[in-house]
């Protein structure tokens, strides 16, 4: 059993007589999965060598449910565009002059990093928690910072790249660099205006560097929480609740996770996967979603589109641990996202993504 399910199977069991805490589980399986992804791009060392461990499938075309067989790209392509960077979100303000805004909309970052001093290589945002970017700095380690706007809120979130437990006291938002003890590592946090915490982490021990990097942030612009896939179609009274994207392996790779959410503990997760190496993946299905091909894992805990080279397009029911609840949606439902979910046209061009 991997550290993730380890972690999962313990909440369940921790509350195996009353309800699960959904947000306490989402928090810890996000940050230990993303955990997860940074050991394999570490291990591996190129896309090429993930595509591998990930099993990718790609991308057919720019709108699941009504172009199909149509490939978006072919030997022509035009050189592969800049790596993405979040567009601007046009008349929404800052976190700088509006904290609270912060973790309001999961489809906005209220704020982000200058992208003629950084390159962006991963950005999230989830309704009422925390909105993330991980960063770098030319040749730089990568660092990432999280924001909120509720005091406290970054206490019960293990920091990505470092042990679980670095964080067991509430943090001193006084701006010092401190050196997580035992590991490669420095933690920061601070508050950029009243009403805004923010922490800033790295697995790098130079100071002075950590420092440069977080000066490139920027609190006074916001941007959308741009995704190679967006859901068009939602399950009745679902609404999306968390938006994760990583470039981190751009152009290679691109993954993206869309967060479906309906009552305080009914969790769906729309997953993309572009591996630009691979050329298929599985294509006998044992389900039809809006007439195309899809896959029903035997344990019934996610639902894959077909036919997409290159891309893994995935509805993640529930997680597959034992003891885990079932999320409340069904698999209709799980088709329903899948069969309205638009995706990029070009998964290594941001303008072609939806």
């Amino acid at each position: 059993m991997t550290d993730l399910d380890q972690r999962i199977a313990s909440v369940l069991r921790e509350r195996a007589e009353g309800e699960i805490d959904a947000r306490r589980l989402l928090r810890g399986s996000r940050a230990l999965g993303r955990r997860r992804q940074i050991r394999r791009r570490a291990a591996a060392g190129t896309a090429l060598a993930l595509v591998g461990v990930l099993g990718f499938v790609g991308v057919v075309r720019a709108d699941v449910g009504g172009l199909a067989g149509r490939l978006p790209w072919t030997a022509t392509t035009p050189a592969v565009a800049p790596p993405p960077v979040p567009p601007l979100a046009g008349g929404v303000p800052g976190a700088a002059t509006e904290p609270t805004l912060v973790g309001s909309d999961p489809q906005v970052l209220h704020f982000g990093v200058d992208p003629d001093r950084a390159r962006y290589l991963s950005w999230a945002a989830h309704q009422g928690t925390i909105e993330s970017v991980r960063f770098s700095v030319g040749a730089g380690t990568p660092v990432l910072v999280e924001v909120t706007a509720a005091a406290g809120g970054l206490d019960d979130f293990p920091v990505e790249g470092l042990p679980v437990d670095v964080v067991r006291d509430p943090l001193p938002f006084d701006g010092s660099i401190r050196p997580v003890s035992g590991s490669a590592g420095l933690l920061m946090s601070w508050q950029p205006v009243p009403g805004l915490y923010a922490r800033a982490s790295t697995t790098d021990l130079d100071q002075s560097a950590f420092r440069r990097a977080v000066d490139v942030l920027r609190f006074d612009t916001a941007r959308r929480c741009a995704s190679p896939v967006r859901p068009t179609e939602l399950p009745t009274g679902a609404r999306v609740a968390g938006c994760d994207v990583d470039v981190s392996s751009f152009p290679g790779l691109v993954t993206a996770e869309v967060t479906i959410n309906r009552a305080r503990t009914q969790y769906m997760w729309l997953r993309y996967r572009y591996a630009s190496h691979v050329a298929g993946g599985r294509t006998e299905g044992n389900r039809t979603v809006a007439g195309r091909p899809a896959y029903l894992s035997p344990d019934g805990t996610s639902l894959e589109l077909l036919g997409l080279p290159r891309v893994d397009l995935i509805a993640q029911l529930r997680w597959a641990v034992a003891g885990a609840e079932p999320s409340g949606f069904t698999e209709a439902e799980a088709g329903t996202l899948l069969a309205g979910a638009k995706v990029a046209g070009n998964p290594a061009d941001p303008q072609t993504w939806p």
